[in-house]
């Protein structure tokens, strides 16, 4: 079972290229990818907002449709988790480097920097810019992960298949999926998983290193980064080597910890009432424009088209290229639910706690911009955070406190990822070889490095938005091929439940 598969030696050999490429040619590489970006922003970009808000509208029908009361596993199975601990673990599996990166960043850039539509600084930058924040960090975003999530468990514990995307599309493609097409749509999931873990992992060094430029003397460049990929490169290879149970159980449990710890200080030591107000206004205009938000294309105002195209689009892009490694997280731990139970926890609960992450950590930057105690918006995106603890009590040790943070996300990811992309390499095992998950960890790395080397955050994006784009397709798959083998089980289980009436009169 452990055997290393085909998919395993392409997608090495593509990711290698790939590394090469960077490191031989960055200016090449970063054109290249730009100029895949672009086309797929600018011609594909009403099929990114169609697909994810499909998405979402799937969950919701599975949710109230008679679907949603059959398990994930046989009728006689439980859930392995209690409530308490599967929310702890779905929360986990949301927080990311990206909530840290983004929590302070991405509101007040919009508040003050780039609105969506209204005119940056006023009253209505400032509502619109959380209102974009919890779109583009909620419910389409878990909707991404939802189905891939539903999809892999319901095949896995259900039909008992391989812990495969290629397997999920069997009702479909009967046996092709063993063969070279199996294959194909394996190698474009594992290799769309590596390009978004690197992606974040290189959103991590970048923070890490914003955040020892604005405390200390140490320059902020691509030499220090690397310095930090490597570090943490040893480190992750370390967890992975402890096994899933020891390593990602105990990384987890610390990013609880010092999640909810930078949280609750801010939240005390931060603009309270300010950060609630926002809160419970925010989320009112969220619900009640999220139709329009949902559909926004912008065609005929070039500027707020680019804006969507840099936001809303890389971000579905992004969800998109994390599902299968997030996906197969959420599939391992969600054994035993009901459809109904799984998808409205995955839906509403990350989201929730997403909403309140944003709120927290984007009024405070907010309220320190609107008093003139410091510029947030003319700082780099990676320092935003740390300028905005500078400016409240406390500001170092939350300081201290985010980088650790963001350190061991940083492990926690990439351990988590080196184990998944081990399970998708080595035909679904569940105790992929140690040396599988070392050649996936350092890959990763590599890729990081690279695409940091080749153009900073801006490759990074780039590489994203190309690699998700053929993973799309297969997620449409994934959902037709689960609704073909919902009917066909629910009419085997009526039928067998008739029979059984039957047989008992």
């Amino acid at each position: 079972m452990q055997k290393v598969t085909s998919v395993f030696w392409v997608t090495l050999a593509i990711a290698l290229f790939s590394v090469i490429w960077g490191a031989w040619a960055p200016g090449s590489l970063e054109s290249i990818t730009g100029k895949i970006q672009s086309y797929i922003s600018v011609h594909f970009g009403w099929y990114y907002l169609l697909i994810v808000t499909g998405f979402v509208v799937f969950c919701l029908y599975m949710i109230f449709s008679p679907y949603g009361k059959m398990k994930l596993g046989k009728e006689s199975d439980t859930p392995d988790y209690n409530y308490a601990t599967w929310f702890a673990m779905l929360f986990s599996a949301g927080m990311g480097i990206g909530l840290v990166f983004w929590g302070a960043a991405e509101p007040i850039f919009f508040y003050a920097n780039n609105a969506p539509t209204a005119e940056t600084g006023t009253a209505a930058a400032l509502n619109e810019s959380m209102r974009f924040v919890y779109f583009h960090w909620g419910v389409h975003a878990w909707g991404i992960y939802a189905i891939v999530a539903l999809v892999l468990a319901y095949f896995k514990f259900r039909r008992g298949a391989p812990a495969l995307i290629s397997s999920t599309l069997e009702p479909i493609f009967g046996d092709k999926m063993n063969g070279p097409l199996g294959k194909l749509v394996d190698i474009i999931a594992v290799f769309a998983t590596i390009v978004g873990v690197a992606t974040t992992l290189g959103f991590g060094a970048a923070q890490i290193n914003g955040g020892l430029t604005y405390l200390t003397s140490i320059e902020d460049s691509f030499g220090v980064q690397l310095i930090i990929i490597g570090i943490v490169t040893v480190l992750f290879m370390m967890s992975a080597y402890t096994g899933l149970s020891k390593g990602i159980k105990y990384l987890s449990n610390t990013n609880m910890f010092l999640a909810l710890a930078l949280l609750v200080i801010m939240l005390i030591v931060g603009p309270t009432l300010f950060i609630m107000n926002m809160f419970t206004d925010t989320i009112g205009a969220y619900l009640q424009n999220l139709p329009t938000m949902s559909f926004r294309l912008a065609p005929n105002n070039e500027e707020n088209r680019a804006w969507i195209n840099d936001w809303t689009v890389f971000y579905w892009a992004w969800w998109i290229a994390w599902s299968p490694f997030v996906g197969i997280f959420i599939a391992r731990v969600s054994k035993g639910r009901t459809i109904r139970e799984f998808l409205s926890g995955v839906l509403l609960v990350p989201s929730v706690v997403g909403f309140l992450w944003f709120s927290t950590f984007g009024s405070s930057a907010i309220k320190v911009q609107q008093s003139g105690d410091a510029d947030l918006a003319g700082l780099a995106t990676e320092q935003a955070m740390f300028g905005m603890f500078d400016n409240y009590p406390l500001g170092l040790i939350l300081s201290i406190i985010a980088m650790t943070l963001i350190g061991t996300f940083f492990i926690t990811s990439a351990d988590s990822a080196t184990f998944v992309l081990g399970m998708q390499t080595t035909n679904g095992s569940l105790t992929p070889p140690t040396m599988v998950k070392f050649a996936w960890g350092i890959v990763q790395s590599s890729m990081a490095a690279v695409l940091l080397y080749s153009g900073g955050l801006q490759a990074l994006q780039n590489a994203l938005i190309s690699a998700a784009f053929p993973f799309s397709f297969i997620m449409i798959l994934m959902v037709v091929s689960l609704y073909k083998a919902l009917r066909a089980d629910k009419a085997a289980l009526e039928k067998g439940k008739e029979e059984k009436e039957k047989t008992s009169a």
